[in-house]
């Protein structure tokens, strides 16, 4: 009889607790059930495709001087570095899509195209932004004369 007293007892006590503690529950635990932040607010996203800030601020030199980048040469390749890019290889490259700044595979097999014929890429046309794309386009940043 006692072991049954002991467990309704606790059970009634983690009860009371759970429905006080849900009870007076305020604001801020409303708060953290919700997510963090917004699709309008968050961060634009940087992707340096293997590039070093030092390497990345080289290729924002050059597509400030030629590809209307307005950006800070920080060394973050962000939005507005990949659209200036992008319209880049949309002029010389045969990108068919939308000047976003997405780092998107017609973004990336444009880019191939242009390391490949250029800059030492051997690999497939792919859209795939992997160890080969990578390294030619830290080739491609390292040798760029005016920057």
């Amino acid at each position: 009889m006692r072991a049954l007293t002991k467990t309704l007892v606790c059970a009634t006590t983690a009860i009371g607790i759970a429905v006080g503690g849900l009870a007076t529950a305020g604001p801020g635990v409303a708060a953290e059930t919700r997510p963090a932040a917004s699709a309008e607010v968050s961060p634009l996203a940087v992707v340096n495709l293997g590039l070093t800030a030092e390497e990345a601020k080289k290729v924002q030199r050059v597509l400030r001087d030629d590809w209307q980048y307005t950006g800070k040469i920080d060394g973050q390749l962000g939005t507005g570095s990949w659209q200036a890019l992008q319209r880049f290889l949309k002029k010389n490259w045969d990108y068919k899509d939308k000047i976003d700044g997405k780092v998107g595979p017609n973004t990336v097999m444009a880019l191939q195209r242009w390391l490949k014929a250029k800059w030492g890429y051997k690999g497939e046309i792919d859209g795939d932004p992997g160890s080969g794309t990578r390294a030619a386009f830290k080739r491609m940043a390292n040798a760029c004369p005016n920057c």
